[in-house]
């Protein structure tokens, strides 16, 4: 399979402004508003990342596109530039506040030149003055004050570059990644999750379950949680579902933070699909339902998504529990003894 960058690489240009809208906010979250404006007619302006409602006519940023085959270097930008002075010379918006080239590659001495925003400065106006470009050759004498003075006054810090290699890795931190690129590999999976000493409010409704389990198999020495130590086969029992519980919480962080929170539903239904004919069965007791619907978990198969290489079998017994928290899978029945 190609790597990211190589997909990334061959994308023509309006599957790259795509990729660029989805990697924007990674880069900057205080976006009100990201929107492509790729196009004809577009004064520059490929992705815009507006910092208020009032997008255009407020602070914002603007990406630029390039996906060419060659490194993009200083009389390409120079021209996108021009065209976003001349717009804003007109009124079609402000002068952005960021101005940034994306593109898979970005010449040497493009970030150079953008590292001395002064002599940038000079050297735009300088070529300004004696550009054949049809864009500033068509204005009147008066417009091209205007877009100068507004060059004049415009500080070029403004300006930057950023590679392939440095949008990758912000956009991996995005929900777009896995959709994008589904067999990318992620450099780290889901971080262990241990019990805490204390049971959270999050496991409330299961471990409720797990104690009507409890009362029914032993019903002289369990009434309530605080009695489930004192039982030696309860105690372990009820610590292997608190291990596998947060076993499967930690998918569904990983899943929220790094793919999609749809993936963790997808895997909550389907290890529902299987195990609920399991726990329709009759049973001697819901200990003996309990232990079925376990074992039938840890070997569910699985729709394919990118979160699927995670979900080993702890955390398929522990979405068990994610289920039970909300009532759709119980354990005891009335009735049965």
């Amino acid at each position: 399979m190609p790597s990211p960058k190589q997909m990334v690489s061959f994308y023509d240009p309006d599957q790259f402004e795509e990729f660029v809208k989805e990697w924007v906010p990674a880069l900057e979250p205080r976006y009100a508003m990201v929107e492509r404006h790729g196009g004809s007619g577009d004064h520059g302006i490929d992705v815009a990342g507006h910092l208020s409602r009032e997008r255009l006519e407020g602070q914002w940023h603007n990406y630029q596109c390039k996906r060419y085959a060659a490194a993009v270097a200083w009389a390409t930008a120079a021209q996108e530039m021009r065209k976003m002075f001349v717009a804003a010379a007109a009124k079609e918006f402000t002068v952005p506040t960021r101005y940034v080239f994306v593109a898979p590659r970005i010449s040497r001495s493009l970030p150079r030149l953008f590292a001395k925003p002064t002599d940038c400065r000079a050297k735009f106006l300088q070529e300004l003055s004696t550009t054949r470009d049809k864009l500033v050759t068509a204005l009147t004498a008066e417009q091209r004050r205007a877009v100068e003075d507004l060059v004049a006054a415009t500080d070029f810090a403004m300006f930057e570059c950023i590679d392939l290699d440095e949008m990758l890795e912000l956009h991996k931190t995005t929900p777009h990644w896995a959709d994008r690129f589904p067999y990318a590999p992620f450099e780290q999976g889901p971080q262990e999750l241990v019990p805490p000493p204390q049971h959270s409010e999050d496991e409330t409704r299961y471990v409720q379950h797990l104690l009507a389990v409890y009362r029914e198999r032993y019903p002289h020495a369990i009434d309530g949680l605080e009695h489930v130590p004192d039982v030696q086969e309860a105690d372990d029992h009820l610590k292997r579902q608190r291990v596998a519980f947060y076993a499967a919480e930690a998918l569904r962080v990983f899943a929220r933070d790094a793919t999609k929170p749809a993936y963790f539903e997808r895997v909550k239904q389907d290890v529902y699909d299987i195990v609920v004919e399991v726990a329709a069965r009759s049973y001697p007791d819901g200990w003996e339902r309990h232990g079925a619907v376990m074992e039938a978990a840890g070997n569910v198969q699985l729709t394919p998504t990118a979160l699927v290489s995670f979900v080993e079998p702890k955390a398929r017994k522990g979405v068990c529990h994610h289920l039970a928290n909300e009532d759709r899978l119980t354990w005891c029945r009335e009735g049965e003894k």
